[in-house]
């Protein structure tokens, strides 16, 4: 039977190296105390000695987990998986943990998964659901930054929605459709995404174009959004026949839906059915007919909402202010991706 690996101890590297204890415990906890020396002593043991740091033990002793906490609202929307991706791979710039939970549109469950994440001992929270308020996130002793959330007492990144909005109605109209449509939740006026709404009726508006907002309360399953999409095809195609009908719609996945119903009914794309979806997730590139899009920038998204938790964990608060008290908005300007729903 293999006997057991034995872990190396503080008091192991002490006797290895001949320094103090204390002077090890520097090394992880206050380096900018030891000379060059000492540091370059110590980091020599720790690769002979194959020392492994007990992380758990750390945050224990320091009650600070290196942990920040997200919790998303689902993952039927690819927005949300993309912005995880790009935001677990500034590992290597901060050296920050991440622990994710799912809000799942239920205001109890997530205070219960803020608490447990709480419990970590989490040094910061990125929030993209939307069932607690910014004002009771404020109340947290941590740093909070929200994306695409109500963001009054909270900093906030989100996306330029009304810009974007503008675009696509603006592309839609250039290319001469007939009758224009928004299809979306209904949301907020609080909430940024509700730009996009604003962003199309003003800019109809302002062509005086014809228009229809279909508002529909969504919900995060494909079946139900199939069907309530299915619904929108079969009522649209009866009362506008003949019309070139352009639609935008509040993120791509609703865009490839109703793609894909077009498709199955044998419409003509684009020439009586233009499409552009909102996000510029793969649902839109990888469609059978790729699909125009607004797209966010979520690396930059990413990146912001991670620069602007750490400016805050590290920022000198010697004046006793609350943790959110300078608050930041960052607005990240989309973009315009035409493909060959529009072409």
């Amino acid at each position: 039977m293999a006997s057991q690996k034995k872990s190396i101890t503080f008091s192991d590297i002490a006797q290895y190296t001949g320094l103090s204890k204390a002077t090890i415990s520097r090394y992880f906890n206050q380096p900018s105390y030891l000379t060059q020396e000492s540091i370059d002593m110590i980091s020599k043991a720790l690769n002979e000695l194959n020392y492994q740091e007990n992380k758990l033990a750390r945050v224990f002793a320091k009650g600070n987990s290196e942990i920040i906490g997200i919790i998303v609202p689902n993952f039927f929307y690819q927005f949300y998986s993309h912005f995880l991706n790009h935001v677990l791979n500034t590992y290597e710039q901060y050296g920050f943990k991440f622990i994710t939970f799912l809000g799942n549109n239920d205001c109890e469950a997530e205070r219960k998964c803020l608490n447990e994440l709480l419990a970590y001992q989490i040094i910061g929270l990125i929030d993209l659901s939307h069932n607690l308020s910014s004002e009771y996130l404020s109340r947290l002793d941590i740093p909070v930054v929200t994306v695409e959330r109500e963001d009054r007492f909270i900093s906030s990144v989100n996306t330029n929605n009304y810009s974007g909005a503008k675009m696509a109605v603006n592309l839609l109209h250039r290319n001469n459709c007939d009758i224009y449509f928004h299809v979306n939740s209904p949301v907020s006026p609080a909430i940024p995404a509700y730009g996009r709404i604003q962003g199309f009726t003003d800019t109809c508006s302002a062509h005086n174009l014809p228009n229809e907002l279909i508002l529909r309360p969504f919900t995060d399953n494909y079946e139900e959004s199939y069907a309530c999409l299915q619904d929108i095809y079969h009522t649209i195609k009866k009362k506008y026949p003949g019309k070139r009908k352009g639609f935008f719609f509040c993120n791509d996945t609703y865009a490839h839906i109703f793609l894909n119903i077009l498709v199955k009914h044998g419409e003509q794309i684009p020439d009586e059915y233009q499409i552009i979806g909102f996000d510029n997730s793969p649902d839109s590139s990888q469609s059978i007919i790729p699909i125009t899009t607004i797209s966010q920038d979520i690396p930059a998204i990413a990146q912001s909402a991670i620069d602007l938790i750490a400016q805050q964990i590290n920022r000198n608060i010697a004046d006793d202010q609350p943790v959110n008290e300078s608050l930041q908005h960052i607005i990240i300007q989309p973009s315009l991706i035409e493909r060959e729903t529009t072409s």
